[in-house]
């Protein structure tokens, strides 16, 4: 699934060179996770203004008319969660998820679509194309960032990692109000987002912390270690282009590198990096964990 680290390097690769572009089409393929929400002919003409990234989900405001009254996003959303704008959140614009398996891709110049290319906007400077072959992911028209159907889907994820409000005192008095195990909590993303799977295996490593210790009974100093260490695993993978594990690419067709460098995650039964210790696997809520069951107390 792309990550945080994996939807930024996304953002970074298509937002500059689609800012200002006009919609001249925009094709839909199979039903993603939600409907669109909006008649595709009702976009064309708009420009795309500055993409923005909240958590796992990319914003893209749209320019050039005053948005229609209403909205529309299937009820069957899980979640509801919360947004940091651009510059004006009340512009409408497109938010895009990329599920368990998509991907964007930027094209010189519109091209068929493949089988699993399921949206593709076309524009005088490109075209922006999501392949999604599980079609988890999403593409959902709302009138405004601040407004429904996006502020529900985006209001209940947790601070950005890198946000200066997230100062250690916070982050700490975050995990205190968690019970389980301090891997389950990062995944939920409600304390912070963007700790993927790996992530937050990596994360817990350099931070010397067991994944199965309670979030609540992790002290000052520890909590500290791992909010520099997240803040410093996501910095590191982003300047990697992220990680490939499966299918995502970034929007230039390159793999993520990320992956080749982790310390304990896919390395089960490996020598620790840094005490040589076998490295141990085990489930926790349906994902695996890697961790060294020596450096990462408990």
């Amino acid at each position: 699934m792309p990550e945080l680290p994996e939807v930024e390097v996304t953002r970074r690769s298509i937002d500059l060179p689609l800012r200002g572009a006009r919609i001249q089409a925009l094709h839909l393929g199979k039903p993603l996770r939600w409907p669109l929400g909006r008649d595709p002919a009702a976009l064309l003409g708009l420009r795309l203004g500055p993409i923005v990234r909240r958590g796992k989900y990319l914003w893209l405001p749209l320019h050039g008319e005053e948005p229609a009254k209403g909205h529309a996003c299937d009820e069957r959303d899980e979640r509801d969660e919360r947004a940091d704008g651009d510059e004006n959140p009340s512009a409408q614009g497109l938010l895009l998820h990329l599920g368990m398996s998509g991907s964007l891709a930027l094209l010189p110049a519109p091209q068929p679509p493949g089988p699993h290319d399921h949206f593709q906007l076309d524009t005088d400077r490109g075209s922006l194309r999501m392949t999604d072959p599980r079609r988890f992911g999403a593409v959902v028209w709302s009138p405004g960032l601040d407004r429904e159907p996006a502020a529900r889907l985006l209001r209940a994820l947790g601070p950005e990692p890198f946000d200066p409000a997230l100062t250690e005192e916070r982050f700490h008095a975050a995990l205190r109000q968690h019970r389980a195990p301090i891997k389950t909590v990062l995944l939920s993303g409600r304390v912070v987002v963007g700790a993927g799977n790996i992530y937050a295996c990596e994360a817990l490593f350099h931070a010397g912390i067991d994944p199965r210790r309670s979030a609540a009974r992790i002290g000052k100093a520890r909590s500290a270690r791992l909010l520099h260490a997240l803040r410093s695993t996501l910095s590191r993978a982003m300047a990697l282009g992220g990680s490939t594990l499966r299918d995502f690419r970034n929007p230039h067709g390159m793999d993520g590198a990320f992956q080749a460098q982790a310390a304990v995650y896919g390395r089960e039964g490996q020598a620790c990096p840094r005490c040589a210790t076998p490295l141990s696997r085990i489930v926790q809520g349906q994902r695996s964990t890697y961790f060294c069951r020596r450096c990462q107390r408990r």
